[in-house]
């Protein structure tokens, strides 16, 4: 497949998981049917989130591998993995696919009459005021590179050609969702700054900026995280046959 073909994967990709993953944080974490709470809470979003990356992994993985996430693609250039030059373009539809998922998501919460668009609304990512539990820029930080190394660490295993790869949806999808139920409370859960982007930027030409200005360490701690776990995993690659 070309580069852009892939590349447009990677929008459709990416636009899906901000869309599934930040749209049933933002619709259906907390919903209200009559005096019932049907929401589906943090365990919910959490598996939203890996379910997006577990379907995208079987619909997309055969085009452009599946990496919906900037932080993905660096990691496997780092590991070897994915050729430096076609990063680039990879990272740019990612991002516009993220932004285009988060002006759709506006879009359908701005058709109940009792929204009212805050700081903290489409499920951004932050810390201080903006995480869930109040926790700070250190935590956060730290949290985002683990998170992410972690997960370019299972990435990178469940695509080793010596692993079982017809399961690797599966396992990087359930590792997503473990990583959420982790760290949602945190910053609620970026480890992907295409997904921190979308939702930042779209509020902030709506006048909450506060997202925006917090994304540079969501593009800055995945983007280490997934560089030290490419580092990393050279170290179990098999050895070069003579």
């Amino acid at each position: 497949m070309s580069l852009m073909s892939r590349s447009m994967a990677e929008l459709i990709g990416t636009f899906w998981l901000v869309l599934g993953g930040c749209g049933s944080a933002a619709l259906a974490a907390v919903f209200m049917a009559g005096t019932n709470d049907i929401g589906i809470g943090l365990l919910g979003v959490a598996f939203a989130f890996g379910l997006t990356v577990l379907t995208m992994a079987y619909a997309i993985g055969h085009i452009s591998g599946c990496h919906l996430n900037p932080a993905v693609t660096v990691g496997l250039v780092v590991g070897g993995r994915f050729p430096v030059g076609d990063a680039p373009l990879y990272i740019i539809f990612q991002t516009i696919g993220a932004i285009l998922a988060a002006f759709l998501l506006l879009l359908i919460l701005q058709g109940n009459p009792e929204f009212v668009l805050k700081a903290s609304s489409l499920a951004v990512n932050g810390f201080g005021d903006l995480s869930p539990g109040k926790y700070g820029m250190t935590t956060g930080l730290i949290v985002e590179v683990v998170m992410t190394a972690m997960f370019l660490f299972i990435i990178l295993g469940c695509t080793d050609k010596r692993g079982i790869g017809t399961h690797a949806g599966l396992a990087i999808g359930l590792g997503l969702t473990l990583i959420h139920l982790i760290s949602i409370p945190v910053t609620n859960t970026s480890v992907n700054p295409a997904r921190s982007t979308g939702p930042a930027l779209v509020l902030a030409l709506n006048g909450e900026g506060l997202a925006l200005s917090q994304l540079w360490l969501f593009w800055l701690a995945p983007i280490i995280g997934a560089g030290i776990a490419g580092g990393i995993y050279r170290l179990f690659e098999a050895p070069a046959s003579k």
